[in-house]
């Protein structure tokens, strides 16, 4: 049923992002094009090619020269004649180099837990592709075109979610993305997990003899910390959407006021994601015959979880942009260790560390966090019985308990969510025998906050059956066009309840249609087809 609410088949996310997908160049070029958050997920999802092109190509050519005449030359450099982290002063013979870079594969694949989803283990073959395409690591071409074979391919290498620091980059998990390179390791494929040689050998393939340099370049980088946090930014911004249309509804059914939205206010503490949240709010409460029809009703103040939706809304709004900002340069950065500038010309630096990402990503965990705090208090209003609706959202309540339990469920998944806010970038526990003295666990950061993501989606999905169930006690009045049309889409998946029944079921139906982003892009496509912008002049968002 969903389609028939489908205006166009163009996504609001690709409109927030910047240009459409279906007016961009469909071909990227590793190594020279600029990555950002839509385009990466484009690569990942098939929208987009990516090449690596004749200018990429000399720039990998020269750099792999550089790496074999230092190799010639007898000439120590870290990682390309040297062991690795603590080991570094220790030379490798010439003859050793090759099975040196196989070694740290091996070595380096201490990974533990489930394996990451997919999605992000081939984020993670992306963003490594674009980085070493620039010509800084001295890496084979043929290395990078059997890893575009695996992009283009679907045959993704198991990535176990857990082991990595986040300091010499995201050694552990790195390791096992490349294990297949080598002929080791499992992959998935069509649905399955095989062992990587089997899928080769499918494929007439053989395993890659790696060069000089090549292993340290594959498992240096932070594109584990990288990939999982471009899948935060993108659910996030969706969540962030969903939020203010799902509090709008739970406004209308509360009888709140519009008038702590007003744009004269906002430009007194004129905080970006502030003004953005409060102007949405007044376009989606527009021409509301709810809103006008208790406009002397007398009230003063509404709760804080209605009031002051631009303030909290607003700051999650303002640190998931600070997110993005920072991985979209981090998307084109170049994260391995040693840098290769010549053969004369090489630095042993810190480009691999997490630091950068590690600070922002626990920062939007907490505001992830506060999303979810903030819409279980609107689901608590919504069953108090308080301006008219009936107490926990039902006629009959005694024989039924109403919508009670499932704010039990919000209450469980905001309180997860608070265990999951100690910042794991506070922490830091030296490895490598104390040469790897301070680590950014970064890691960490990435995938919790898509924990928090994966418990907030549940969070809006019960305000979203609240507010929906509550809004029907208001007829015949009707609320904005666009709050209608939301309504109308939430009941085409999930009826009105007249009495209690396997509401869990409801939950994760709704919950469906937040995490595909589905609710909101109907949402967004049927404003667009009214001439209404909810983000207008607000691009970076």
């Amino acid at each position: 049923m969903a389609t028939f609410f489908r205006y166009s088949t163009l996504s609001f996310y690709h409109i927030t992002f910047g240009i459409e997908l279906f007016l961009m160049n469909n071909t990227f070029n590793y190594g020279i094009d600029q990555l950002t958050i839509k385009k990466s997920i484009a690569l990942a999802n098939g929208k987009m090619k990516g090449i690596i092109s004749d200018e990429a190509i000399n720039k990998i050519k020269k750099s792999q020269q550089h790496v074999h005449a230092i190799v010639s030359t007898n000439t120590t450099v870290y990682g390309v004649n040297t062991g690795f982290g603590i080991l570094a002063n220790t030379k490798i013979s010439e003859t050793d180099t090759q099975i040196l870079q196989h070694k740290i594969l091996q070595s380096h694949s201490v990974g533990v837990g489930d394996p990451i989803p997919i999605e992000v283990a081939k984020l993670m073959l992306i963003t490594k592709v674009h980085a070493l395409a620039q010509g800084y690591s001295g890496v084979q071409l043929e290395t990078l075109e059997r890893i575009l074979w695996h992009i283009e391919n679907d045959v993704i290498p198991v990535v176990p979610e857990k082991g990595s620091v986040g300091a010499s980059g995201d050694l552990a998990p790195l390791a096992h993305l490349f294990l297949p390179l080598i002929g080791l390791g499992e992959v998935f494929y069509k649905g399955a997990k095989y062992k990587a040689h089997e899928i080769l050998n499918q494929f007439n393939l053989s395993s890659i003899q790696l060069g000089p340099k090549e292993g340290l370049a594959l498992i240096n980088g932070t594109q584990f910390i990288l990939s999982f946090a471009v899948k935060a930014v993108q659910r996030m911004h969706n969540c962030l959407e969903a939020a203010d249309i799902i509090g709008a509804m739970s406004l209308e059914s509360l009888t709140g006021t519009k008038a702590p939205f007003d744009e004269r206010l906002h430009n007194l503490r004129p905080y970006e994601g502030s003004k953005l949240v409060a102007q949405r709010l007044r376009l989606l409460l527009h021409d509301s015959d709810i809103m006008q029809s208790h406009i002397d009703c007398g009230r003063v103040q509404d709760p804080y979880s209605l009031r002051c939706m631009p303030q909290v809304h607003g700051a999650s709004r303002n640190a998931w942009l600070h997110l993005k900002e920072l991985t979209e340069i981090e998307l084109n950065a170049v994260t391995d260790n040693p840098i290769i500038f010549n053969e004369h010309d090489t630095i042993s630096g810190g480009n691999f560390h997490g630091q950068p990402l590690a600070l922002p990503l626990d920062y939007a965990c907490f505001a992830a966090a506060e999303i979810g705090n903030i819409s279980d208090r609107r689901c608590y209003l919504l069953l108090e019985g308080k301006w008219g609706l009936p107490m926990l959202l039902m006629s009959n309540v005694g024989l039924n308990s109403g919508f009670m339990i499932p704010q039990y469920t919000t209450a469980a998944l905001v309180t997860e969510n608070k265990t999951l806010c100690f910042p794991a970038s506070a922490d830091s526990i030296p490895t490598s025998l104390g040469q790897e003295d301070h680590v950014s666990m970064g890691s960490i950061s990435g995938r919790k906050v898509n924990r928090v993501l994966d418990n907030l989606e549940y969070i809006l999905a019960i305000e979203l059956l609240s507010a929906c169930q509550a809004i029907e006690f208001r007829r015949p009045l009707k609320s904005s066009a666009i709050l209608e049309f939301a309504h109308t889409y939430v009941r085409s998946f999930v009826g009105f309840a007249e009495e209690d029944r396997i509401f869990s079921e409801d939950i994760n139906s709704i919950t469906n249609i937040i995490k595909d982003f589905s609710f909101v892009d109907n949402v967004n496509e049927f404003a667009l087809s009214k001439d209404i912008i909810l983000n207008k002049n607000f691009n970076g968002f």
